[in-house]
């Protein structure tokens, strides 16, 4: 037997050192060759680090949280064959398989294997139900086990069929299914006092997240600026192409129109379509729109980018949006998709709420959000009817951006909205 030592590999980019997200397998665990290992944190993604062997696992080179440098030993593997030790950086990681910059989405992977070489045996089907010891804390995202509390379920007893035996939502519907949650979850009555705590490592992702609101907050001088905006004449125009095109060109959401709206406006706004490095005291104004679109996730919150909004046209920016909304929810944006945007639209969709007041997303200096859409009796010319309203809640980097220029930049958007025929007059 001998051991394959496998090195943090060289991520690209200029990448010195990463941070050790999640660990994938355990001293003692068989793996196969290209399973996932672990979890590394750039700061732009998360990047799955692969098996490039088949063997056992007898050494781990860090913890989670831990900041690594590029070439030091992420693990060891004791491998068939000759005595002497051999070492490897880990396989280059896939760009489709990188996640953005708030971190990983749970994907479904094979079960471990049962054997150290030869071919990738089958999946093996097991039940729903696993024990574990009372203090044994299974690896599960935060939005499983918030479903799994929600659904009273103890996490300890649910069978995990993701990587590294990871709960995953599947399996709690499977955990219910098989009507166990009520024979092995304590009953507890509505109103009974709990006393129970979890302690959950700021790590990965939400490191990441953290540190780009905390800096954003700090470092810029936000201001926000709400305005209403009647939406009635756009969502009859959007619903009229729809019963058109929808099923040849796809179904439009109001997001293209609204980044269409970005697109016009910032012609005469073009302070808004900007980055500032506060350090060198520059503004870089840009003539391409590269809009973010901020996108939840499992992880945590992702801002894949739409480039070139400028050059596309409502059903290209649809397609484009949706394309990019998946793969930051599956786990799959690559590190270009998820950087280089200069202003970012964000929306909470169905839950916006009436007003929010966004972080901007540095180094840009402006954010627009989109708030609920909802029926309100209006007085126009006299008369009281039904409109749609929705809100634009927006904040902006007060060192570069004027109030002014701000509020003028929104009232610009909102004409356009509300008069949709403007959007496509040059």
């Amino acid at each position: 037997m001998g051991t394959h030592v496998i090195k943090m590999p060289d991520i690209g980019e200029g990448i010195a050192e990463v941070e050790l997200s999640q660990w994938h397998v355990k001293v003692g665990d068989l793996v196969v060759e290209d399973q996932v290992l672990a979890d590394v944190m750039t700061d732009k993604a998360m990047v799955d680090i692969p098996s490039p062997v088949h063997g056992k696992v007898i050494a781990l080179g860090g913890q989670p949280g831990e900041v690594m440098a590029v070439g030091s030993v992420l693990i060891s593997i004791e491998v068939e064959g000759a005595g002497n030790l051999k070492e490897s950086a880990a396989p280059a990681p896939v760009a489709a398989q990188e996640p953005p910059a708030a971190p990983k989405v749970e994907t479904v992977a094979e079960s471990k294997p049962a054997a150290a070489a030869g071919p990738r045996p089958a999946p093996v089907c097991q039940g729903p139900m696993v024990a574990r010891e009372a203090d044994e804390r299974p690896l599960a995202s935060p939005a499983v086990r918030k479903h799994a509390l929600d659904l009273g379920i103890q996490l300890r007893l649910v069978r995990g069929t993701g990587p590294a035996g990871r709960v995953l939502h599947e399996d709690l519907d499977a955990y219910l299914a098989q009507g166990q949650s009520n024979a092995s979850a304590p009953a507890t009555a509505a109103y009974a006092q709990r006393h129970d705590e979890e302690q959950i490592q700021v790590i990965g992702m939400r490191r990441k997240i953290a540190q780009r609101m905390q800096d954003a907050t700090r470092r810029a001088a936000h201001f926000s600026y709400v305005e209403e905006i009647d939406v009635t004449a756009i969502e009859e125009l959007r619903s009229h192409l729809n019963e058109k095109h929808g099923a040849s060109r796809g179904k439009l959401t109001l997001l293209p129109f609204l980044v269409r709206a970005l697109v016009v406006a910032l012609r005469d706004f073009p302070q808004m379509n900007a980055r500032y490095d506060d350090e060198a005291q520059v503004i870089t104004r840009l003539g391409a729109v590269h809009v973010g679109v901020a996108t939840q996730s499992d992880v945590g919150l992702m801002v894949p980018v739409v480039r070139h909004a400028e050059a596309r046209s409502l059903w290209d920016s649809a397609a484009e949006i949706s394309r990019l909304a998946n793969a930051a929810r599956n786990g799959k944006a690559s590190r270009d998709e998820l950087s280089g945007s200069t202003i970012t639209l964000t929306s909470l969709g169905a839950l916006g709420g009436i007003v929010s007041t966004p972080v901007l997303n540095l180094p840009e200096v402006a954010i627009v959000g989109v708030n609920k859409i909802v029926e309100r009796p209006m007085v126009i010319k006299g008369q009281v009817v039904i409109r749609k309203m929705m809100n634009l809640s927006s904040s902006f980097d007060h060192r570069v951006v004027d109030g002014m220029d701000a509020a003028l930049f929104i009232q610009a958007i909102r004409g356009l909205l509300e008069q949709p025929a403007t959007l496509f007059v040059e």
